[in-house]
């Protein structure tokens, strides 16, 4: 890219794309850039600028072309109205802190167990054991998060560690 697009230095689209064309040359502008997403140059300057808001399979496309696949996640959980109200945030960017995280969190799988057994042995929960339910639910939905940063992770390392044992 010959330089930086000032107005748009804070978006992640317009980041994803300027960090993508380091490897990819059809990045380097946003003409070359809206011809391999298949979309509009004015539609993807106005993502790119924060005045539209990319639809799914815009994003989708993008994170694909920009091999960037924590950009789907981002827009779910912080663009999209659904997402915004059910999916957390992932960070995929440290291995060893992800491991530790799932490590942690699997520690406290068997203890999770025997208390969703207690509460729901008698096959309701009732009021004395909402509030551990909703603990344990709590729980439940961190190492989700955990799985789902680690699953991230290897997504978009794949083809780094296929490279490095070869």
């Amino acid at each position: 890219m010959s330089k930086k697009a000032t107005k748009a230095l804070n978006n992640k689209y317009y980041v994803a794309r300027y960090n993508a064309s380091k490897n990819n040359d059809s990045l380097t502008s946003r003409e070359k850039s809206a011809e391999v997403l298949n979309i509009d140059r004015t539609r993807l300057s106005r993502i790119e600028l924060g005045t539209v808001v990319p639809y799914p399979e815009e994003v989708l496309s993008m994170s694909k072309a920009y091999d960037i696949p924590e950009l789907c996640n981002s827009y779910c959980s912080s663009d999209c109205p659904i997402g915004k109200e059910t999916v957390k945030p992932i960070n995929a960017d440290s291995l060893d802190r992800l491991i530790l995280q799932f490590l942690g969190s699997s520690k406290k799988m068997e203890d999770i167990s025997e208390q969703l057994i207690e509460i729901t042995a008698d096959g309701i929960v009732d009021e004395t054991e909402v509030a551990a339910f909703d603990a344990i639910l709590d729980e439940l939905e961190r190492m989700s998060v955990n799985i789902q940063s680690l699953m991230l992770w290897a997504q978009k390392n794949r083809d780094a560690l296929k490279e490095k044992n070869n």
